[in-house]
């Protein structure tokens, strides 16, 4: 495989930096952070390009608190100048790389591969291919964020760039939390990078057809259910040797009996629910304040799954 370089300088460019603060801003005007930092934007940009070309940029203090849905989990947040304006300067450069690597399975924090792109995939693999499909097996990582080993992630990277000074950088973010801090926008892009040798050997290896991977939810599917209790055992090697382990509560099972839960629906051969969960959660909600807002954000998640009496009830609301 082709290794990358000449990659840092395009980060540090003034230009990339203030696109990189452009993108930040979204949505996020009104907050402290964005207008201390825009009350002296030019200047501080300048500052950030020195920092980065000298080397001497370093991740400022996080932020810790825990929140709780939809379970709870450690969410670090870093100052918008100079961290946040920094990942992104480095997304700008390195996210069409970064998405070159992943398999066509890979879903989450891609554009345009979203959850309802992945259930439009995995319901028209179902549908054409029922003998094909089924039995399911599904799985997800141990505290798979808290879990990434640094020097794994390391390894990995150096294996697709070779560009020292990027190197440097992105090993001083990393080295900056343990695991990979939820919350930092440079965590998403390196979770899915670091299983995204595992999905290829997954799919050009081990020949898994029916292969998606939300983050770290996994589903596989197959005709053979022994065949998918074998690859399991595959699995776990594999990921230990990333220093990952396979959450106990994995499940091999046919699909026409329980239809498969992944990203918020269930979907079977011939049709697809909204999973329970949400269905209560979002009448929990409507009890509290029925507004217009919440109706069209529910909405919106039943028009991709079979609901008609659902979404006439909400309508009336």
């Amino acid at each position: 495989m082709k290794r990358i370089g000449n990659l840092y300088e395009q980060i540090y460019s003034l230009k990339n930096l203030q696109e990189a603060d452009a993108k930040a801003q979204q949505g996020k005007s009104s907050r402290y952070g964005v207008i201390l930092h825009n009350e002296n934007c030019e200047g501080n940009l300048l500052v950030l390009q020195d920092l980065l070309a000298s080397k001497r940029y370093r991740t400022s203090a996080y932020e810790i608190f825990t929140i709780y849905e939809p379970k709870e989990r450690l969410v670090y947040r870093l100052p918008y100048f100079p961290d946040r304006i920094t990942h992104h300067a480095i997304m700008n450069v390195l996210e069409p790389i970064f998405v070159k690597t992943f398999t066509t399975d890979t879903y989450s924090c891609i554009k345009m591969r979203g959850i309802h792109q992945l259930l439009r995939k995995i319901t028209a693999d179902t549908r054409h291919d029922v003998a094909g499909t089924r039995y399911c097996l599904k799985f997800d990582i141990k505290k798979f964020y808290p879990s990434i080993d640094h020097a794994v992630m390391k390894k990995l990277l150096r294996k697709k760039f070779k560009d020292k000074d990027l190197l440097w950088l992105l090993d001083e973010i990393i080295d900056s939390a343990p695991g990979l801090p939820i919350g930092n926008y440079l965590s998403q892009y390196l979770a899915n990078f670091y299983l995204s040798y595992f999905d290829h050997w997954i799919k050009e290896q081990k020949a898994v057809k029916y292969f998606y991977r939300y983050a770290d939810d996994i589903v596989v599917l197959d005709g053979d259910k022994a065949r998918l209790h074998a690859l399991l055992v595959e699995i776990k090697s594999y990921l230990a040797d990333l220093k990952l382990e396979v959450k106990d509560n994995y499940q091999v099972f046919p699909v026409e009996a329980r239809g498969i839960d992944f990203v918020g629906y269930v979907i079977y051969h011939t049709h697809v629910k909204i999973r329970k969960s949400i269905k209560k959660k979002f009448a929990r909600k409507m009890a509290r304040n029925a507004n217009d807002k919440s109706k069209a954000s529910y909405l919106g998640w039943l028009k991709h799954c079979n609901a008609k009496h659902l979404t006439k009830k909400i309508l009336l609301l």
